[in-house]
């Protein structure tokens, strides 16, 4: 009991308080009645240098109690739309083995898609989007509007296809994401191999290089990613090293030379109305960015993609 009828909804209570669940919605380990599920997925084994980002889902917890209920850009309450709970994370039980991990990460989300859950999901290093679409993307491939410094279309690593910088290409040889219906934005950064991202330009992917990006602006960006995906499913995938370091410097591959965190909402305010199947916010490491600002970064980004997915699901059930 309290004696504010305003703080009947712990959204709404002071935010120091309470246990850190995402955006302060009930945590539930039941799947039944979720529309949208906020997973976190506490794995970095697919990391290729600076690790932490197995740190990101507690974080990014703990930051998103300074999110409200409202889209005051957009106007939507995504609360009131849908149900949206906290259902934990797809924690890996024998992480030392890569394959595995993933395996055991597909598995969790298998149940979220079989329970007709909407996932959005926090990193976790960006090798954990291949497991989400195995397991979301069997039936259909998914179109993709993908945020990144990087395209994560490379090969074998170190003796392995499988970290973070090779998600996108073992999808699309898996027939899990249509590359023709993928745009990726932001690429920049230093290069060893000037063919390092060949596969996405020659499998039809559309790459917006930073230098391009800022001579386009982003409503041309957004308008070319909307023809791009169509209305087909659809998935957003939101890595903060698509962000310039001085905004999300507790990431694991910073690049000098991105874009604003402003710039990030209004792109993706921009995608409302598509077909969507999930998305995630990647990356997040909180051991380089002791002040918990990518942190908060990261919950923010998730909001945003949590106010498409919500009324992606009301229109859903508006037509049913």
């Amino acid at each position: 009991m309290t004696d504010y009828p305003e703080f009947e909804d712990p959204i709404t209570r002071p935010r120091y308080t309470g246990l850190p669940s995402f955006m302060r919605v009930p945590y539930v380990e039941n799947f039944q009645g979720v529309d949208i599920g906020l997973i976190g997925v506490p794995f970095d084994g697919g990391v290729t240098n600076r690790t932490g980002a197995r740190h990101g889902p507690r974080e990014i917890r703990n930051q998103s109690s300074l999110i409200r209920k409202m889209n005051q850009a957009t106007g939507i309450f995504p609360h009131e739309l849908c149900t949206v709970r906290d259902i934990g994370d797809a924690w890996v039980q024998k992480p030392f083995t890569l394959e595995g991990s993933h395996k055991e990460i597909e598995g969790f989300y298998s149940r979220v898609h079989k329970a007709g859950i909407l996932p959005l999901s926090a990193g976790g290093d960006h090798s954990i989007t291949l497991p989400i679409f195995r397991a979301i993307a069997r039936e259909r491939p998914v179109g993709l509007v993908h945020f990144d410094a990087h395209c994560d279309t490379g090969d074998d690593y170190l003796g392995s296809r499988f970290h973070h910088g090779a998600p996108f290409k073992i999808a699309v040889d898996e027939g899990l994401l249509d590359p023709k219906r993928t745009i990726q934005i932001g690429i920049r950064g230093s290069l060893n191999d000037p063919d390092v991202w060949k596969f996405s330009h020659d499998s039809g992917m559309r790459v917006i290089y930073i230098e391009e990006y800022f001579e386009m602006g982003w409503k041309k960006v957004v308008k070319e990613a909307r023809q791009i995906v169509g209305d087909g499913p659809t998935y957003i995938s939101f890595d903060v090293d698509a962000l310039d370091p001085v905004y999300a410097p507790g990431t694991g591959t910073p690049e000098v030379g991105g874009y604003s965190t402003l710039e990030a909402q209004m792109m993706l305010r921009g995608l409302q109305g598509l077909n969507l199947v999930g998305g995630d916010v990647v990356e997040v490491s909180p051991p380089f960015d002791p002040s918990g600002n990518t942190a908060l970064v990261g919950a923010t980004m998730m909001f945003e993609i949590l106010c498409l997915l919500a009324e992606c699901v009301d229109h859903r059930k508006k037509m049913q």
